[in-house]
């Protein structure tokens, strides 16, 4: 029926669904999503910390929360225009799993290619439209580095736990459009979430593959070492977010 909306449990077979199409789908496609699925949410944020930069330091919390509010726009495109991001693939492929509809080798190759592909697709935005455009740099540029200094003086278990937060609220964005079956209903059910988790600052891997990048090409005093091991707290965190927080307790509620 047009606008109505599916219940918890039908959601967790229609996750599981995706789920195996996801651990189905060919190489070369994958990597080709998972390049735009990096893109997109680099996008997005580069339109955040642009916003932010632009308003005066009175108004700076309305700046936070206008850049969080146009942040979704790339999550939007992967879910609605195509893409894959491993965050929410962090959700999808093991409920699958759960529901023994995939091996552990179809998860894990999907996961290698599309966090591989994520990379490629942020770096891509970060040194085209931020370095090479200027995009992130000149006048933009200490809101560029504030962010990114966030991210990686951020102590390992922070970074996880931050991690945690975050993709618990991207794959319950992830959930809700999957609950709905119209497009405005996807787009709502993804923004909110979404929106919540950059106002709050938690910590998004993808998001990360762009911003520190951007700042490190931009000349910040930042490491390739810091960037490399603020990737592994997130990846860590944003997999419990999305694995556990969202999959696996969905799939312990509603799996009779």
């Amino acid at each position: 029926m047009a606008g109505s909306v599916l219940e918890p449990k039908e959601i967790l077979e229609y996750s599981a669904h995706k789920g195996t199409a996801k651990a189905e789908n060919r190489a070369d496609r994958l990597a080709v999503l998972g390049f735009l699925g990096g893109a997109f949410i680099s996008v997005g944020y580069l339109a955040y910390v642009r916003i932010v930069a632009a308003m005066p330091h009175e108004l700076a919390g309305l700046g936070k929360l206008l850049g969080a509010a146009v942040f979704p726009v790339g999550l939007v495109c992967i879910l609605l225009g195509g893409g894959e991001l491993i965050t929410g693939n962090m959700m999808a492929l093991p409920v699958a799993w759960l529901k023994r509809r995939i091996s552990l080798r179809q998860w894990a190759r999907n996961w290698a290619i599309v966090t591989a592909t994520n990379v490629l697709g942020a770096f891509f935005v970060a040194w085209f439209f931020g370095h090479y455009v200027g995009l992130t740099e000149g006048a933009v540029f200490a809101e560029t580095l504030e962010v990114a200094q966030g991210k990686v003086n951020a102590g390992f278990g922070q970074a996880v736990v931050s991690g945690i937060g975050c993709n618990w609220l991207v794959c319950m964005g992830l959930w809700l459009c999957y609950g709905a079956d119209t497009f405005s209903g996807k787009i709502l059910g993804t923004w909110f979430p979404v929106m919540v988790f950059v106002a709050i600052g938690f910590q998004h891997v993808v998001a990360n593959m762009f911003v520190i990048p951007a700042a490190i090409w931009g000349g910040g005093d930042i490491t390739w070492a810091q960037f490399g091991e603020n990737m592994i707290a997130v990846y860590l965190g944003n997999v419990l977010g999305g694995t556990v927080m969202v999959g696996a307790l969905y799939y312990a509620a509603y799996r009779d």
